[in-house]
């Protein structure tokens, strides 16, 4: 989807370009305000009911990204799955989901096997897998051209060259 004639995906990355410009400015200006009791209410990220429920208050349920371990079980074990979580003073307790639809199964696969072949490189220091795995990747592959992607690797590995040192390349 296109906004006059931008890809999405651009519009995201405008956006985030500016948050990361602004960031600094936009936490002073929040801390700046005068507080009334009311913007001091807990809202409704995650977080502190699940401290909350860890330290004996109410338990809490939410999803939650955790390691594969059989809870959905036609997706690779190991595998970082999103299924329903149980908060409480004992710790962290994921729900068995077991199979997931054929089709939605098969994508999910097709991106965890994206986000394993991503890593290997990253360990082995192979910047052409690493382009490989972007390309494999369907959102990106329906928005760029396989020339667009190969620039777009090797632009990210040029910005990022200095946190990357394990490549002994940074070009595909």
């Amino acid at each position: 989807m296109a906004l006059a004639g931008i890809p999405a995906v651009c519009l995201y990355s405008q956006e985030y370009q500016h948050n990361e410009a602004t960031w600094q400015t936009q936490v002073k200006d929040r801390l700046a305000e005068k507080l009334t009791e009311e913007d001091l209410q807990r809202g409704h990220e995650y977080a502190a009911y699940i401290i909350n429920a860890l330290k004996g208050g109410e338990m809490f349920k939410f999803n939650g990204n955790v390691r594969n371990t059989n809870l959905i079980t036609n997706l690779p074990q190991g595998a970082c799955v999103e299924v329903p979580v149980v908060v409480d003073k004992a710790g962290f307790h994921p729900i068995h989901v077991g199979a997931l639809p054929a089709e939605c199964a098969l994508l999910t696969s097709l991106s965890s096997g994206i986000e394993e072949m991503a890593i290997t490189a990253s360990i082995a220091g192979d910047p052409t897998m690493i382009y490989r795995a972007i390309a494999h990747d369907p959102l990106t592959s329906a928005v760029l051209s396989l020339a667009e992607i190969r620039q777009m690797t090797n632009e990210l590995f040029a910005q990022h060259k200095d946190y990357l040192p394990q490549f002994k390349h940074h070009v595909v």
